[in-house]
């Protein structure tokens, strides 16, 4: 006498290979496609710490930037020198446009005044903040042709906790802090963040 198979049953043991079969081939990672040889004449070049993931973006204000030397220590220390100074660069003129904006929406008697204050102070605050700079990507390679190191290098610096530095600076100077409106300066200072990151896309 013949078994009766359950038509539910079947249908549920289908469903249940299948989807065994399915989180098997899904489980599998597919290769990233490898570039093609470079064109005769032409040789690819590995750009380390670079490209978009290592652009300032609306939170961070970051730098990448390279050191050479036949002494490892150098090359890394050179890689940081360089990789600080684009730093510090990009966040000043960040800065000083965040502080025109600023000034320019205030009623000082005396603007040109305040508005150097504000440039001195942020300068000093900058300065400072530098020193809490984070490392994102760090790589070394050996020059095959002459031995030396190359030391690549990207860091980044929080826009947030330079605003907020900014305002303790600001909130312990007497003359600055009688008009001051830290609100109004984190705003113009967000919208400086934003557009510095719609130029970099």
């Amino acid at each position: 006498m013949k078994a009766l198979i359950n038509p539910r049953v079947f249908t549920m043991s289908l469903l249940a290979l299948g989807l065994a079969i399915g989180s098997t081939s899904c489980g599998k990672k597919k290769k990233a496609a490898q570039p093609g040889p470079a064109p005769t004449g032409e040789v690819r070049i590995t750009q380390y710490c670079a490209g978009p993931d290592y652009f300032s973006d609306n939170k961070f204000f970051r730098a990448n930037n390279l050191g050479e030397s036949m002494d490892q220590a150098t090359a890394k220390r050179r890689a940081y020198t360089n990789a600080r100074a684009d730093l510090a660069s990009a966040i000043n003129t960040t800065v000083k446009r965040v502080i025109d904006d600023y000034v320019l929406t205030r009623e000082f008697n005396n603007r040109e005044e305040i508005e150097e204050r504000y440039e001195a102070l942020t300068r000093e605050v900058v300065d400072q903040q530098l020193n809490g700079i984070r490392t994102i990507c760090e790589e070394v390679v050996r020059v095959t042709e002459n031995g030396n190191f190359k030391y690549y290098v990207a860091i980044e610096l929080s826009g947030e906790e330079l605003a907020n530095a900014i305002n303790q600076g600001i909130s312990r100077d007497e003359r600055l802090r009688i008009d001051y409106d830290y609100e109004r300066f984190k705003e113009t200072f967000d919208k400086e963040m934003e557009r510095m990151a719609r130029e970099r896309n």
